[in-house]
């Protein structure tokens, strides 16, 4: 059995977990503590990713997915594709450096004054920005928060390779 502190290796996994690149699912081959063998592995996080733990060590599914079919550990972040970090298909995750991994990000912060990406609220009227290589760019002030969002979309499409909005 592996250490608990040991790296995870793609055979310690698979000796463990089945993975579904088709569904995203993990289940475990055998019994682990109160899981039965067969049933799904891992909880779904308040940022919805589902996270398991292998010998005592809590693990990101996306990650683990990349591990099973891949047989290294991801060097960069893993991104959800479509924008629901609950969603581990294989199809659905690519390995992306941190300044892509921010480019596909789809929802405003949670303290985010308009609740739109990429608009705040500039004395009653609505500013579009957006950022490249980490340096605010101004996109233009609108009547409306929804059409600061608009031009902020259509720039982060052209500006933003990684995104997949």
């Amino acid at each position: 059995m592996a250490e608990k502190h040991s790296i995870l290796t793609q055979e310690r996994l698979k000796e463990l977990l089945h993975y579904d690149p088709e569904t995203g699912v993990f289940v475990w081959r055998i019994r682990r503590g109160m899981a039965l063998a067969g049933s799904v592995a891992g909880n779904r996080r308040k940022n919805g990713r589902t996270a398991i733990y292998v010998d005592g060590v809590e693990h990101k599914a996306a990650r683990l997915a990349w591990l099973y079919v891949h047989g290294a550990h991801p060097e960069k972040f893993i991104d959800h594709i479509n924008g629901d970090p609950g969603d581990d298909r294989l199809s659905n995750l690519r390995e992306v450096t941190n300044s892509e991994n921010m480019q596909n990000q789809r929802r405003a912060r949670t303290n985010s004054s308009s609740g739109l990406l990429g608009v705040v609220n500039n004395g009653g009227k609505w500013q579009a920005t957006i950022r490249i290589n980490g340096v605010g760019k101004y996109i233009g002030t609108f009547k409306t928060p929804e059409e600061a969002h608009q031009a902020y979309l259509e720039a982060k499409r052209t500006i933003h390779c990684a995104c997949t909005i």
